[in-house]
This record gives structure tokens, sequence and C-alpha cells, in this order.
């Protein structure tokens, strides 16, 4: 299967620069699968389409702070020059390392320094990854995170232009734990009240943490998507989250999951034990066409970008034609794409 099987033409215009002013009054695609129909709706109607005992899960990591800008100094090779760097935060690895995208990779070597703001802040590089990774030992006075809020910025996508005027419209309503490099986009939809609508009618959320990083936003770059390589990424699942999706598989209910990083860490864990259960890891899971869904019922999500990990699970799930087309209907009826762009609804 070739990665431009999943190309699609997309008007830049229809890339959303900017969040809504009210959450849910995004435009909702919703899709049946079992009759290859799909129809416009608002978001709001969401709870139409949603069964009284459905079981939601979603993913309540929080961004961080994630986008650093820094000068580079050179520790022990002299002959390096300073320059400036631009490093995204990745993952936490523990005992203050990070792994980190460094954008101009190739002028940071092993134990090159890298300072941030006046020095509250500096990193040393200690390991090189491939493609642009670098592992830094965090060097800082106090609480690491609280570094991070005052010299760290909003890490939006390449293809949102406008300034993001409220950092909280890139965080879920329901954000908690903090350690993503992205935002789980298709929550941004959802408000406090319509939450509590969807409560009043029968259906119950759960919560699983998935921190987004590379393998949910790096372009893939093999012509074979079967040779395509994902990144690992943290997730984790509580004890009575497991209960409550164990007991919705026994009694037939739907498994609605917000997103495709909870589709990730659901399908990850059921793959993994067969069943859910209390359990933190990392998975560089990834799902095409061809991919039997073993947890999944029904997905909420946005619009992604083309060529992307993102439309293959889409595609695995609704079915490439179903969803072509569908995509094409949206790009027509001009709808808005991406990260603070409309949703669809797949059962």
């Amino acid at each position: 299967m070739k990665t431009t099987d999943f190309d699609f033409y997309l008007p830049e215009s229809l890339i959303a620069q900017t969040p809504l002013e009210n959450r849910s009054a995004s435009r909702l695609l919703v899709i049946n699968r079992n009759e290859k129909s799909y129809s416009d709706h608002h978001f709001t109607d969401l709870i139409d389409y949603l069964k009284e005992d459905d079981i939601i899960v979603r993913n309540n990591t929080r961004v961080i702070p994630a986008r650093l800008f820094g000068i580079k100094k050179a520790q022990e090779n002299k002959t390096q020059s300073d320059g400036h760097c631009e490093v995204l935060l990745l993952k936490d690895e523990g005992n203050d390392i990070w792994e980190t995208l460094v954008g101009n990779a190739r002028i940071v070597r092993l134990n090159t320094v890298i300072t941030f703001g006046e020095g509250e802040l500096k990193a040393r590089c200690v390991k090189i990854g491939q493609q642009g990774i670098r592992y830094f030992e965090m060097i800082y006075q106090g609480i690491f995170m609280e570094v991070l809020q005052k010299l760290g910025n909003v890490p939006l996508p390449p293809y949102i232009k406008e300034k993001l005027l409220d950092k909280e419209r890139y965080q879920t309503v329901y954000s908690k734990e903090q350690g993503s490099s992205a935002a789980p986009t298709a929550g941004l939809h959802f408000t406090a009240e319509l939450i509590e609508q969807i409560k009043r009618k029968g259906c119950r959320f759960v919560d699983v943490t998935l921190h987004i990083g590379l393998a949910t936003f790096r372009p893939v770059s093999v012509d074979n998507i079967e040779e395509h390589i994902m990144h690992r990424e943290y997730y984790q699942m509580s004890k009575e989250t497991a209960a409550i999706l164990n007991r919705a598989k026994e009694n037939n209910q739907r498994i609605v999951a917000v997103g495709t990083t909870s589709v990730r860490t659901i399908e990850a864990i059921y793959s993994q034990y067969g069943c859910f259960r209390e359990c933190s890891g990392s998975t560089d899971i990834f799902i095409y066409p061809g991919y039997s869904f073993k947890a999944t019922d029904a997905i909420i999500t946005n619009f992604h970008l083309p060529k992307s990990t993102l439309i293959m699970m889409i595609s695995a799930f609704g079915g490439k034609e179903l969803i072509f087309e569908a995509y094409c209907h949206a790009v027509k009826e001009k709808y808005r794409f991406f990260s603070f762009g409309d949703s669809m609804f797949i059962y």
C-alpha cells in the first residue's frame, strides 16, 4: 500500500487558522459505515447519534509549552560556532532527560549546550538520535514545569500561521495530565455544558492518557506505508477505566473513542492483553487499512492531513473508499480542516 494512496487535494483556504468562538459550534460530518453514507450536521447534534449506554473514551493529556527557542553553545569543541536553536520537547525520559526534536539539528552535537531565556534553563545534548532527534539533560533551579511555563511556547502545528490569543483553546476542557507536545484535537469541540448533556442521556465518560509526541504528527516519508516506523508514545489506563471498558465489552455496549490518540491507547492495550487492564507503557502501534479493530466501535475525529498516519487509521476504520468520498464532500462543502477545524463521527 502506497503513501500516495492517501493523498487528496485540499485548498489552503480550508485550513482553520483560529478556533471558533464557541467550541461546540463546529460542523459535524456523520459517517455510517454499514449504510456507506454520510450527512452534514453540527457538533451539538452528536448527542443524537450516541446511545444511552455508550462508553466514551477521551484522552486527558494536557499540552505543555513544549516549544523552546534558545542559543546553542559548544561546551567542549571550541570550533563550533554559536547559533539559534528551536527545540520541541517530545518525551520525559526521567532524571531530567528529555527526548526532543531540534529544528537546526545539524549544529547540535554531543555536549552542545543550549541556553534559554536569561539562563534559567540550559540543555546539554547527551545523545543523538535520527532525523533531528536529540536527547538533552535539563539544567535548572526549582521546578521544571514552572520554568517551562515561563520560557516555553504553545507548540502549534506549522500549518497554523495565526497567533493563538487564548492558550487554553489548544487544550481540551478536561485536560489534566501534563506531557503532550500537541493537543488531542478531536476533544477541542467539547464544552463542559455539552459533556453534561451527554451524561444526562446516559452515556459515561472515561479517561485514558496518551502523551502525544512524534508518532502522531511526523509525516510518512516512505513510499510503502508498511515500512513506516512509528515513534513510541507514553500511555496510561487506570483500574477504574479498565473495569468499565471490560464491562462494556461483556454487555455489548459501544465504546466510542474521542480522537485517534484514544483509539491508539485502547487498541494498543487490548491487542497486548486481550482485555483492558490497569497499565502504563509506550506504544508504537500503527493502524492502517487491513487492521482489525478490537476495542473501538465508533470514533469522533477531526479532518486529517493528506498522507498522514491519522487518515490511514481513519481509512482503516471507515473504509478507505467511503472516507475519501466523505473527505471530497467536506472539501466541496468547505468544512474547516485540521486542528481547529470541524469534526467527524464515524460509526
